[in-house]
């Protein structure tokens, strides 16, 4: 701990010279002395400074991190300051007033006299940058991220992943809202920062990359450094590592997919709803970078000319791709692509399925209403095409019309799990009442098929997947035949094309809505994740495989010649500072204004 030398009258600045307190020290070598094993739980908050020693003296120890919005975290620091409740260091040489409160990080002398807010603010992004420099330099299976809004909403849950990761048995039911700590000032709420957003709107701008830094662990760790490369041989039979994030995000690769990442110079976007994350999956040297951003039940994406759209839950987001403001994004130089959300069209929950830009205008599947939409500014949405069988227009989800796909630049075919009439009528038979449709004629092209999705026109063949059988196919539009290419371990659905290979999803199938499809029976160790096939000889190339609660995927498309993009969440900071202008505009700004010179002091 931070220790000042009454005698010598010195203050010693390295928050990593500590001592453990005598009552742990104590408890530790009672056990030790009974020979007995030592479960030490500890969670001060100044332990966030102590990683390395703890480290050093607990060689096994395991680490949890947890995880809160820096905005969330910053407010209640500084209600905690102006409550005098936390005060640890009242007579801290040099500092003045108000009384040091909560952990002392390095730094501290150089906000003597600063606003309370700017020094609460550097407070946690001093102690946040040492806390992920320290994690990031352990084994991933050594920590973990916990969420603090998983613990207020979800306790039980929340506690027994950590649990699993700890290797602890937990005993007793949790119920929400947990008791509160005899510590806290005021009740959790998730808005509760905004009484302080004034003076936060200030000062956060000075800690934006800690914060994204943050964030992206929050989103990605240990994925990254969790991710273990193996040959396709070795890859099914490795367990879990344990490693676990927020909701356990995290990721193997064989060592085939760099380079095809590499030699092909694209990127790709996944979306999986049911954990609600889009993914970036990009090279990065030899090694394969799993980008998460959240989403609210992302599903169908398209790539257009002008930019990309995400459907989700209830809405449309748009993106743009603003090169500029990749090359500000950290690390610097990295990125070569940044997709910023230019706007939110409100859909409501149509069941957004697959997408499509026909020119520069969206089509999507509503699958709730058994119908191809477009947007319009004065509706939720603009019904365009429904298959001939569905005989109204209603929420009813008749047929599960899924997939589309275009061809000469207009959409051709769609893919529906059966021909009924009637709400979720096509669940009786879906095994094997799948059916290709031709658009506009709703003429049928094949029958008999196992939960069809993902249809695509791609060199000059359609092609589509059986997911109920777990297959890639194509079809002969003039014969019917649906040939099989190739055959893999999971619910095929997500399907985009570079050159010859196939990126193909794959989902663990949820045995109580699809229970009596093919797969649920031939296949018994389901995987989750892309799988990339060569169209040609049908023969998988290499696989990217998702653990932890990623378990379903539904789309997935390519980015050429975009090989490190960037997505922006709508509400992340990067959001906040990036204005994007029309060239007119652009001429009238103001040069930016130079860094004012710090104010010299005389020297001690």
């Amino acid at each position: 701990m931070n220790h000042f030398d009454e005698k010598a009258k010195t203050w010693d600045e390295d928050p990593r010279r500590i001592a453990l307190g005598a009552d742990i020290a104590r408890a530790v070598v009672a056990k030790l002395n009974r020979r007995q094993p030592v479960r030490l739980l500890e969670k001060t908050p100044k332990n966030a400074l102590r990683i390395p020693f703890l480290r050093e003296i607990f060689p096994d120890a395991r680490f949890v991190y947890l995880y809160r919005d820096p905005r969330e975290t910053v407010s209640s620091m500084l209600d905690a300051w102006r409550s005098n409740r936390f005060v640890t260091y009242p007579n801290l040489p040099g500092w003045g007033n108000p009384a040091w409160s909560l952990l002392l990080v390095p730094g501290w002398r150089d906000w003597v006299g600063h606003p309370l807010a700017e020094i609460v603010t550097r407070q946690w992004e001093a102690a946040t940058r040492l806390l992920l420099d320290d994690l990031e330099s352990l084994p991933s299976n050594s920590w973990c991220v916990a969420s603090y809004d998983q613990m207020v909403k979800e306790p039980q849950a929340e506690v027994e992943r950590l649990c699993g990761f700890l290797d602890i048995a937990w005993d007793r039911p949790l119920t929400s809202p947990l008791p509160f700590s005899r510590h806290t000032l005021t009740s959790p709420e998730p808005d509760k920062w905004r009484h302080n957003a004034a003076e936060l709107r200030a000062v956060m701008p000075l800690v934006l990359e800690t914060a994204q830094r943050a964030r992206e662990l929050f989103a990605l760790a240990p994925a990254i450094r969790a991710t273990q490369k193996r040959s396709p041989a070795q890859a099914p039979d490795v367990p879990s590592n344990g490693a676990a994030t927020p909701q356990d995000f995290s990721s193997r690769f064989t060592d085939s997919l760099p380079p095809i990442f590499n030699q092909l110079k694209f990127s790709l976007l996944v979306s999986t709803y049911q954990s609600g994350q889009v993914v970036c999956v990009r090279a990065d040297g030899n090694t394969l970078n799993t980008h998460f951003r959240a989403f609210p039940s992302p599903m169908g994406m398209a790539v257009g000319r002008r930019g990309l759209a995400i459907g989700t839950l209830k809405s449309i987001w748009f993106y743009r791709n603003q090169p500029a403001v990749a090359a500000k994004v950290e690390p610097k130089g990295k990125h070569d692509a940044c997709f910023l959300p230019m706007r939110n069209h409100i859909t409501g929950d149509v069941r957004i399925h697959e997408m499509a830009f026909v020119n520069d205008e969206l089509w999507f599947v509503a699958t709730r209403f058994s119908c191809l939409a477009t947007l319009d500014n004065d509706c939720s949405f603009r019904p365009r095409w429904r298959p001939p069988f569905v005989t109204a227009l209603s929420i009813d989800d008749r047929c599960h019309l899924n997939g589309m796909a275009l061809r000469d630049g207009q959409i051709r075919y769609v893919t529906v799990l059966g021909m009924t009439d009637t709400k979720q009528g096509w669940r009786d038979n879906k095994a094997e009442g799948g059916c290709l449709l031709e658009v506009p004629s709703g003429n049928v092209l094949v029958r008999g098929l196992s939960m069809p999705h993902s249809p695509r026109w791609h060199a000059g063949r359609l092609w589509l997947l059986e997911s109920g059988k777990g297959t890639l196919a194509t079809v002969d539009l003039n014969t019917g035949i649906v040939q099989t290419v190739a055959k893999l371990p999971g619910f095929t659905r997500g399907l985009a094309f570079m050159g010859p290979l196939a990126f193909i999803g794959l989902s663990k199938v949820r045995e109580s809505v699809f229970d009596g499809i093919p797969i649920a029976r031939e296949v018994k160790e389901r995987r989750c994740g892309i799988w990339v096939v060569d169209t040609r000889t049908g023969q998988t190339l290499g696989f990217l495989n998702f653990e932890g609660r990623v378990e379903e995927i539904f789309d997935v498309v390519c980015l050429p010649q975009i090989r490190y993009p960037e997505l922006a969440e709508p509400d992340s900071d990067l959001v906040g500072t990036s204005f994007i202008l029309p060239d007119e505009a652009l001429k009238e700004l103001a040069p930016p204004t130079p860094p004012e010179a710090p104010e010299s002091k005389p020297s001690k």
